[in-house]
């Protein structure tokens, strides 16, 4: 859109929505069937009191379990033994699941369910990706495989509700690593969801309990609708095309529902709308999340959207060329970069080629202080860098959340005229009032990097709204991931224990060349 006539909140909600039912399926919700969780104990309450009060289904798509999650376990175990109709799925990266073997590893953890209570109620599935074989996954060291492809979405369903978020499931997500937790009560979401996990499921090698030392055994199914990846990449990638393209196309959105029986009040009309958009781009020949976030960042560069205000965050500082440029495009009124301080980066101290990572990120910070500088955005563009202790030390924390959050801006637009419903009409009445909270927020696992685009499995959802409690919530989720942030400068990277080695550079060009990402 190029028009620079004055356009309602509404209407520029109406164009942002019109671009993504091209691009994904779309779901209303009501805006109260979304609860913002805070914390990470919070989050870990939450997904295991939905556990122990689980009907039908759980279904867990995550990179790892924490191989000492007991506790965890103990509520699955105990939800499988009250209910004997209970059907629980796991998915994992095999790659994060076994690396440890023999020694305790998510696989070795989660084997006894099956023995107890079968494989007809309990599935344990790792996914592997084609992009590691041959030679390349014998020379490549263990500790760093996983630069080359993951299963990273995070896809929490229990019954008709899930959580979105960006957190793994192990002690540190549910203790100090803090993240963003999104419980949608909709069971039509959660459905799709389960397609998706229950899509590569099939993709992915299946567990099973062992009397070995391992503790289990790792099989490719012939059931599976392609071969094994490690068998031939170019097959499992045109099996799995045939198998999860469909899934992500408009087509799997929900009917509309249908209009209320006579005589059913009815006071709100929907405000609240929800695209899934993923990357599974090493099985797929395209997904939907980049072309969806190009769409919307394209369309804030653009009158009448321009100057938006938005915060973006991730935190492992690595965004993709394309997409920084996509970012300061939209030359934002106000425009938050949040990410982790090195001392808040859950590799920071870290032994190895790992522990070369925040100082790598940070070297990519300075680069983008640096381009916001030369781009004369200084006075509109910041970056933040949260720290919360550190690392390895009593109380301390690391960061892990991200995402977008996106403020239009103020209408110029007169009033609705009448006859408007009640509630379209406070809501705009709302979106004057508070025009400093988000109408649209960019939720789920992706780090918005090169491995989220072309080798990692990713899932996220893009939420609007018109809804002012919504926004008030979502204004508040940026406040509060905001309250351990502080800006920094070109200069703060100059100071000498934030400079970065040749050695990190330098490891950073290898693993590009060797067909890696950070």
């Amino acid at each position: 859109m190029t028009s620079s006539s004055p356009q309602s909140h509404a209407s520029m909600l109406a164009t942002i929505n019109a671009d993504l039912d091209r691009l994904a399926p779309r779901f209303e919700v009501k805006p109260e069937q979304i609860e913002i969780l805070k914390t990470p104990a919070e989050f870990y309450e939450t997904l295991k009191d939905k556990i122990s009060k689980a009907r039908t289904r759980i279904y867990l798509s995550t990179l790892y379990i924490g191989k000492t999650e007991h506790d965890l376990l103990t509520t699955i175990r105990t939800a499988l033994v009250a209910n004997p109709t209970l059907h629980i799925s796991f998915l994992t990266d095999s790659l994060r699941g076994t690396r440890e073997t023999p020694s305790p590893t998510s696989a070795s953890l989660l084997a006894p369910l099956i023995a107890e209570f079968g494989a007809h109620r309990v599935e344990i599935r790792m996914f592997h990706t084609p992009n590691l074989t041959g030679l390349r996954k014998k020379v490549i060291p263990k500790r760093i495989n996983e630069g080359w492809g993951l299963q990273h979405m995070k896809l929490y369903g229990v019954d008709d509700e899930i959580i979105l978020s960006g957190a793994n499931l192990s002690l540190d997500y549910f203790t100090n690593r803090q993240d963003r937790y999104h419980l949608f009560k909709s069971k039509e979401l959660t459905n799709y969801f389960a397609k998706i996990h229950d899509g590569v499921c099939k993709l992915s090698f299946d567990i099973q309990p062992s009397d070995q030392e391992a503790g289990y055994t790792m099989n490719w199914p012939p059931s599976n609708p392609g071969p094994s990846p490690l068998d031939s990449a170019s097959g499992f990638k045109e099996a799995a095309a045939k198998h999860l393209g469909h899934l992500l196309t408009p087509t799997n959105s929900p009917p509309p529902s249908t209009s209320p029986p006579p005589g059913t009040k009815t006071t709100t009309t929907t405000t609240t709308t929800i695209h899934p958009i993923l990357s599974l781009v090493p099985l797929l020949p395209t997904s939907t999340e980049l072309p969806a976030l190009t769409r919307i960042l394209t369309t804030l560069s653009t009158p009448p959207f321009t100057p938006s205000t938005w915060t973006f965050t991730s935190g492992y500082f690595n965004m993709t060329p394309s997409f920084r440029r996509l970012l300061l495009s939209t030359r934002p009124a106000s425009g938050t970069v949040l990410t982790a301080h090195p001392h808040a980066n859950g590799f920071y101290g870290s032994k190895g080629v790992s522990g070369m990572l925040p100082d790598a990120y940070t070297h990519l910070a300075k680069m983008f202080v640096r381009k916001v500088r030369l781009d004369g955005l200084e006075a509109s563009v910041e970056l933040r860098e949260w720290k919360r202790g550190m690392v390895g030390v009593a109380d301390g924390w690391t960061y892990h959340a991200k995402g977008l959050w996106v403020t239009f801006p103020p209408s110029s637009s007169s009033p609705p005229p009448l006859p408007t419903p009640p509630s379209a009409a406070a809501a705009a009445a709302a979106q004057e009032k508070h025009p400093e909270d988000p109408s649209l927020t960019v939720l789920g696992s992706s780090n918005y990097t090169k491995r989220s685009y072309s080798l990692d499995l990713e899932a996220n959802v893009v939420i609007t709204t018109s809804d002012p409690g919504l926004r008030r919530r979502l204004g508040e989720e940026v406040k509060w991931l905001s309250e351990y942030a502080a800006k920094v400068d070109e200069k703060e990277f100059e100071r000498p224990e934030r400079k970065v080695s040749v050695g990190v550079r330098l490891s950073m060009w290898i693993v590009r060349v060797l067909g890696g990402a950070l």
